[in-house]
């Protein structure tokens, strides 16, 4: 299995965090350049017990109904009675995801917009990996409001990625999916840990927080390592000193040299340790 993959220009590896990646600066910067990317960003030290400026968002305790607030518990019982979440087929999201995901950047402000109907399929096509597919329905209907794209791998799970429909988040189908999933993975699987990704960078996002806060999510505290395209570099160090001017203008371009440049302060957070 490659232990890269390219994603929004960016190479990412394919393990979990709490796998350390073995490949050589000299071995990444090959990497990026075979892939025609713009730079390959990893973390070590995960679970780290000092407090970083990087982290992934995970859990890993069993937890039952009686374990969250008592509002988690109303919306989460109020949810069941509105919302089936249940496993499905990737033919289920390569039919009726589109919707689903196209609505969902209503919810964000972010440089990245939907992809057209045939890439999305596309993409979800060529998925590797062990996948497990949740959906989330209209209790006594086919109509499909959410979805997740999970990634199995060495015992734990991450939550790849999650779309909700935002006209049905008021039947809280947040609330079921999270609860149902963490069942089945944490105590019924019994898996290490699960994962919904690392900090966001290109777009503000209310998700992790709402995790930590309703579901007893935490902070797995890492260190950031970045290699950029070496013209990337030379851009990065002009253009870092501008960084909060940059970050006031909003058009498509200074958007994601912003996510670059604020990447570059995490990394450099690391430096003064």
């Amino acid at each position: 299995m490659d232990v890269w993959r390219k994603y929004n220009g960016a190479i990412l590896p394919t393990l979990p965090p709490h796998i350390e990646v073995k490949s050589s600066c000299d071995e990444i910067q090959k990497i990026i350049k075979y892939k025609s990317a713009f730079f390959a960003r990893w973390t070590s030290n995960f679970d780290s017990e000092n407090i970083t400026e990087f982290w992934f968002i995970i859990n890993d305790s069993q937890l039952d109904i009686d374990s969250y607030s008592a509002n988690t518990r109303s919306k989460i019982r109020r949810g069941l009675k509105k919302i089936d979440v249940k496993i499905i087929t990737k033919n289920e999201i390569l039919i009726n995801g589109f919707d689903v995901y196209k609505a969902s950047f209503d919810r964000y402000k972010s440089f990245t917009q939907p992809d057209s109907k045939d890439v999305f399929q596309s993409e979800i096509t060529k998925l590797d990996g062990v996948r497990e597919f949740w959906g989330i329905y209209l209790k006594g209907s086919d109509k499909l409001i959410g979805y997740s794209q999970n990634k199995i791998s060495h015992n734990c799970c991450e939550y790849d990625e999650i779309r909700f429909h935002p006209d049905f988040l008021k039947l809280y189908s947040s609330y079921v999916l999270f609860y149902e999933m963490n069942q089945f993975y944490l105590n019924e699987k019994n898996f290490k840990y699960v994962n919904d990704g690392a900090r966001s960078i290109s777009h503000n996002t209310n998700i992790q927080q709402f995790l930590i806060e309703k579901f007893k999510f935490r902070k797995a505290y890492c260190k950031l390592h970045v290699i950029n395209l070496r013209g990337l570099s030379l851009v990065i160090k002009l253009l870092y000193p501008f960084k909060s001017i940059i970050q006031r203008v909003n058009l498509n371009l200074f958007l994601k040299l912003s996510v670059i440049l604020e990447q570059e302060k995490i990394v450099r957070s690391f430096e003064k340790r």
